[in-house]
């Protein structure tokens, strides 16, 4: 007899049952060995099984699993400073947190606390969590699923990629504007650099934030540490989670000096976030990805996809790095149901004609063959 189900029915599932998981390799119950392209949602950043990210969780398990942040541990001290090295430079402190939502909820609390004005511009297409300030500025969130009666904040919305509509809704009423470099849920749709440095500017000239959300694309997933560094742009904070545990929950807030001089002694707070256990395996993801060369297997191999993959019902490509978009003449959901019936789990987006891939970075040119195999044959 089978265990009832007390989980809440709110998630769709995929006709799989995974029971454990080696590399870009899920295991299921029935005998399947599936290519996982999707990553757990952008999250296994390192794959499945990395000895370094799981020795890593159980040293520091065994050494100390949890203490405050009000007791100081060398390791989130550590886990900071890689952290903020590996962005570049631009970033003098990290704040974690939990998720991408939390982060980007704090984000947007110390925008309001340094400009107080009553208003946040985010970009159409946008998905920034479902917490309350971060659901707010998502994307179509209020006519599906954001439930509160009200907005905290005034917001107003930027079409994609449309420069001359910067200035129309950046104002001297903007607190800041929020942007994902590279859109997740939106379709792994890419902002590219004329946008975004007008984005930078106009905030400049109008004296407003910019938040960059890499939840998603953020950790080495375009090819470089951040989408910052792949534009060359220095947004005021980045907010980034996913990749950053490559499975355990964790998420960050990197702010620059005119931020970090803003922030008051209890100003912010987490119960959770920046616990000894994640902090450790973020250490162990940045070691990962710079030991192990990541970054450039992500580059080669993501233009390896794009020079290649464009066959059966792909028609052409959008992203950057592993955040990855097939345009399809099909629905992406069909192909992603006939794709899963070959062996390959791929993501879908809100764009019902952009197939979203979100591999490990760990995944090689191989791998690919088999997903252009698969295309083929649909």
């Amino acid at each position: 007899m089978s265990p009832v189900d007390h989980l809440a029915p709110v998630f769709a599932q995929h006709p799989i049952e995974v029971i454990n998981a080696e590399g870009v390799w899920l295991h299921t119950r029935d005998g399947r060995r599936i290519l996982d392209l999707y990553g757990g949602h952008a999250v296994a950043a390192l794959g499945y099984r990395h000895a370094g990210w799981t020795r890593a969780l159980a040293q520091q398990a065994e050494a100390c699993n949890f203490q405050s942040n009000a007791v100081p541990m060398d390791v989130r001290v550590r886990a900071a400073t890689r952290l903020a090295r590996f962005a570049g430079g631009a970033f003098d402190s990290v704040f974690f947190v939990n998720s991408g939502a939390e982060a980007n909820e704090n984000a947007l609390r110390m925008a309001f606390k340094m400009i107080k004005r009553p208003k946040i511009v985010a970009v159409e297409g946008a998905f920034h969590g479902r917490t309350a300030a971060a659901g707010a500025i998502t994307w179509g969130a209020d006519k599906k699923w954001y439930e509160f009666p009200r907005a905290p904040f005034d917001i107003g919305w930027i079409p994609r990629r449309d420069v001359n509509a910067i200035a129309v809704q950046v104002d001297t009423n903007t607190a800041a504007v929020i942007v994902e470099p590279v859109q997740g849920v939106g379709g792994a749709f890419d902002m590219g650099r004329e946008f975004l440095a007008a984005l930078r500017a106009r905030c400049d000239e109008v004296g407003a934030l910019l938040i960059f959300d890499e939840v998603q694309i953020g950790i080495g997933r375009s090819g470089q540490p951040f989408a910052a560094n792949f534009y060359a742009l220095t947004p005021d904070m980045i907010t980034t989670a996913k990749a950053l545990g490559n499975g355990f929950p964790c998420g960050a807030l990197l702010m620059t000096p005119r931020v970090t001089a803003a922030i008051k002694l209890e100003g912010l707070g987490t119960t959770f976030g920046g616990g000894p256990m994640s902090c450790a395996v973020i250490e162990a993801v940045i070691d990962a990805i710079e030991s192990e060369g990541l970054l450039e297997n992500v580059r080669r191999v993501s233009k390896y996809l794009r020079d290649t993959c464009t066959v059966g019902p792909v028609t052409g490509h959008q992203g950057a790095g592993f955040l990855h978009g097939m345009i399809t003449a099909k629905p992406a959901k069909e192909i992603q149901k006939m794709l899963l019936e070959r062996n390959i789990l791929a993501g879908t987006s809100a764009d019902p004609h952009v197939l979203r891939l979100l591999p490990p970075y760990t995944l090689k040119e191989t791998h690919v063959d088999l997903l252009r195999k698969a295309l083929c044959d649909l």
